[in-house]
């Protein structure tokens, strides 16, 4: 993450506030300079500097990967098909001080008036099955004393299954100050045995540490290292605002009890705006590639886009070649396999430009029936979403095909260029 602050200084992209200031403004400055890199120098009651906001744009994603906005989807998706082992290393920057532990000391934010308290929301963890290998994920983190937070746990996903197959109780090292790379590949949702450190490897070169008290791996320059345990200890876990702007529900959820505290020397502290852009490419963004590798599956798919309207979790657009009838009903069930929290898909082709909302909408009126392409799922989608159940997750799922009809003719579908539309100059005749 380092590197990537010096990258964005030297771009003038990264913001300074050297005015000191509380763990309750820092959100608020970071709401108000949402899409734009801001590091706070001087935070009140706390000796670390705390940066926001580092990947709250696609071009900030494609600034600390090296490619063009436009490669970001096949970089990703590339990535998930061809994974590296991480490199072991002896020494990490995240282990040069080892500090008495007491969370009180970090500069823990409370991002609105409800929250259940102080959050993590930057902590990235990696646990490990004996089986399915390792694993590394995102968990929010609220704060419940000087040594222990409760943390929300999906029910179903892997740190789930991981934690049930260990009998309730696991060890974890909570790594926060990272690298985009890594928190693109902590935030996909593939098959349980991919181990996402090897993703981060694909997308840029990633070096390992042991921890010092538990059998696990962390990433050697991030900034500070949370080793302890997941215990079968259960706590009243929120409210807390999430992707859709709203409050998630309050849930018993376990406690992680933090036993040995390592960091960087001077460390940054990484944070996380809850709703804001950071969290909804975070979010959103991993999904794209998953989608766009499950669909080629079954038809041969151009472009994917997880819709900010959707809140980035909840809306997708996937854009096809169209070559068979049963190839846009076929994309929507893959697309669901691929993300199953979406709630609602739109299928268009190749001819849509998806990150138009005018042109996906022109495909729905002239190319969709409901009688014929609509496609409806009781399914388990997304405890984020308030319209369906949050406990069960119990919703309903709409798939819209929006391509041409293989059984018309498809010319009467491409919208006419009007006579001399790509050659007249209009100002060869008006003077301006």
């Amino acid at each position: 993450m380092r590197e990537f602050l010096v990258d964005l200084k030297a771009h003038g992209m990264l913001i300074e506030v050297n005015k000191r200031v509380s763990t309750y403004e820092i959100p608020a400055l970071l709401e108000k300079l949402d899409g734009r890199p801001v590091i706070f120098n001087l935070v009140e009651g706390s000796s670390y500097r705390v940066v926001g906001n580092i990947c709250s744009s696609r071009d900030l994603l494609a600034l600390s990967l090296n490619v063009r906005k436009e490669e970001l989807l096949f970089r990703l998706a590339e990535a998930f098909k061809k994974r590296s082992e991480p490199e072991i290393v002896k020494n990490g920057r995240c282990q040069e001080v080892t500090e008495k532990l007491n969370l009180n000391n970090l500069p823990i934010l409370t991002h609105t008036a409800g929250d259940g308290g102080p959050y993590i929301t930057a902590g990235v963890f990696i646990i490990r099955d004996p089986e399915f290998g390792r694993n590394a994920s995102f968990h929010r983190l609220m704060k419940l004393d000087d040594k222990r937070f409760a943390t929300r746990i999906v029910e179903e996903r892997d740190t789930d299954v991981y934690l049930k197959r260990a009998g309730g109780e696991l060890e974890v090292a909570i790594c926060i100050g990272n690298h985009p790379s890594l928190l693109l590949a902590a935030s996909t949702s593939l098959d349980i045995t991919v181990d996402e450190l090897e993703i981060a490897n694909s997308l840029k070169e990633l070096k390992l540490v042991k921890c010092k008290k538990v059998d696990l791996e962390v990433p050697a320059d991030c900034e500070m290292v949370l080793e302890g345990r997941i215990t079968s200890e259960l706590v009243d876990e929120g409210p807390f605002l999430d992707l859709t702007s709203t409050y998630d529900i309050i849930r018993k959820q376990p406690v992680v009890e933090i036993k040995h505290f390592t960091h960087a020397k001077n460390p940054i502290y990484q944070a996380l705006l809850p709703g804001g852009l950071d969290h909804k490419l975070l979010m959103g963004m991993p999904r794209e590639p998953a989608i766009f590798n499950e669909v080629n599956k079954v038809c041969e798919c151009k472009k994917v886009l997880i819709t900010p309207g959707g809140c980035s979790w909840l809306h997708g657009i996937v854009q096809i070649r169209k070559k068979n009838p049963e190839d846009g009903k076929n994309a929507i069930e893959a697309a669901f396999r691929a993300h199953k929290s979406m709630k609602h898909v739109i299928i268009v082709d190749e001819d849509i430009d998806i990150y138009d909302l005018n042109s996906v909408e022109y495909a729905i009126a002239t190319r969709f029936q409901a009688s014929k392409d609509l496609v409806l799922k009781k399914d388990k989608g997304s405890s984020l979403d308030p319209s369906a159940n949050q406990v069960t997750r119990e919703t309903t799922k709409v798939g819209i095909d929006a391509t041409i009809p293989s059984d018309k003719d498809r010319s009467h579908f491409i919208p006419v260029k009007i006579l001399g539309e790509d050659t007249i100059r209009v100002e060869d005749y008006v003077s301006q």
